[in-house]
């Protein structure tokens, strides 16, 4: 590769290539990495769900650890692939969709993590005009300026960001927590509580699987930076099964205690405004900048150009249209997550069960420009996901197409373009 390429890959984050090795991370900036992603407002609310539906023992504990083991597996699967290859989501996807087929894909992940991205916004702006009467329209351009601005500079910011806020999040959920458990009258309060709002044990993994499974999805885009494959692993387990499982628990516990959901919002309710707008801003702005950082890399497959133009682009869109997208676009966005999880599961089938867990180098990688078997794998799955039973074993819908979409693809792959072979050795991508 030429200087100026090198500096050009440098300035881009790496985008299209993969992440050389001087530019790897081990596993505490990893971890901090994936716990900032998976430490996200909406996980609180959505562990206010299940407060109201569920027992906090045992019931509540063993669906909300179900529901991000799934997830961790999940993203574990692609963590590996990723900190295996150093390649992004959209790249692994050229393997498995083609060249020109992975545009498919990344369009559609970008344009559900810039919609994601302009919610982010406005679920920043919204809480903070009702606690401080601070007008809208600049709260929302001032949170979508300063997130955008983040990602701009690229994965090295998000690193910083995670490491402020983590720790933040961490004191601010615990003490609250800590606070609802007293003034709820303890321990012993809270475990008699009955739900107002029953569910059953598979509806209750469904939702916390479904709650985040369009992130995890997205997981190589960030673990890509592991230093080697242990490390990407496990920061992808703790991200997940850590740390969404206590944003989960953070909202649920609220919900039980106070009869709301959002942390912050307790915590306001508590005394401490000025730590429940903190949380607030920490808490999104991670998630935030992980889903605009994907959806650059994203269009950036699509269209070959610059990631931080693109980023630019993405980040302007989604702020002018925060509010529109806060009230609008939400039901859009969780029919597409129906259409992710099966993306996710073809790359898994791809990498591991065509591949067996070692690509060839970029240079010989024999790629195609559409990739049928995908597309098949893709739509079966899909249409498995729609067709899960409300309850039993299979009913958790994410899950089904993940599998769905790795076996099937897997077949496919086999039956139209026969086996793949084995790699001499180690590749050098």
């Amino acid at each position: 590769m030429s200087a100026q390429k090198t500096r050009e890959s440098v300035h881009d984050d790496f985008a299209l290539t993969p992440v050389p090795e001087g530019e790897r991370r081990g596993f505490l900036s990893m971890s901090m990495v994936m716990l900032g992603f998976t430490f996200f407002a909406a996980s609180m609310w959505t562990g206010g769900t299940l407060g109201t539906g569920f027992r906090l023992w045992p019931d509540l504990v063993v669906v909300v650890l179900a529901g991000n083991l799934i997830l961790g597996v999940y993203g574990a699967f692609l963590g590996y692939a990723a900190s295996a290859t150093n390649l992004s989501t959209h790249i692994l996807a050229r393997h498995a969709f083609g060249t020109f087929g992975s545009k498919l894909p990344s369009f559609m992940l970008a344009l559900t993590q810039i919609g994601w991205f302009g919610v982010g916004v406005a679920m920043f702006a919204y809480p903070i005009q009702k606690l401080l009467g601070v007008p809208l329209t600049p709260l929302i351009l001032l949170g979508g300026v300063l997130m955008t601005g983040t990602v701009v500079i690229g994965f090295k910011a998000i690193e910083w960001i995670s490491w402020i806020a983590v720790p933040a999040i961490l004191f601010l959920g615990f003490w609250s927590m800590a606070r609802a458990l007293s003034d709820a009258g303890g321990l012993a309060a809270l475990l008699a509580v009955e739900p107002t709002k029953p569910l059953t044990f598979a509806q209750g993994v469904a939702l916390g699987v479904g709650s985040f499974i369009s992130g995890a999805t997205l997981t190589p885009d960030f673990v890509r930076f592991s230093r080697d494959r242990r490390s990407g692993v496990s920061a992808t387990a703790v991200g997940f099964t850590f740390g969404n499982s206590l944003m989960f628990f953070f909202g649920a516990l609220g919900a039980m205690a106070t009869g709301m959901a959002d942390t912050s919002e307790v915590l306001a309710a508590q005394g401490l405004l000025g730590g429940g707008i903190a949380l607030l801003a920490l808490n999104i702005w991670t998630t935030n900048d992980n889903a605009l950082y994907a959806s650059g890399l994203g269009l950036a497959n699509i269209t070959g150009g610059k990631r931080k133009r693109l980023t630019i682009l993405a980040g302007a869109a989604g702020t002018l249209l925060a509010h529109f997208l806060y009230n609008h676009f939400v039901n859009w966005l969780v029919f597409l997550s129906v259409s992710l999880p099966p993306i996710g599961g073809i790359l898994i089938g791809d990498f591991f069960l065509k591949w067996r867990g070692r690509y060839p180098a970029l240079e010989d990688y024999p790629f195609r420009s559409v990739n049928g078997a995908a597309l098949i794998a893709w739509g079966v799955a899909i249409a498995a996901s729609k067709l899960s039973p409300p309850v039993g074993v299979f009913s958790v819908a994410p899950l089904n197409a993940i599998v769905v979409a790795a076996l099937v693809y897997a077949a496919a792959d086999r039956l139209l373009h026969g086996p793949a072979p084995v790699p001499a050795e180690e590749p050098g991508c």
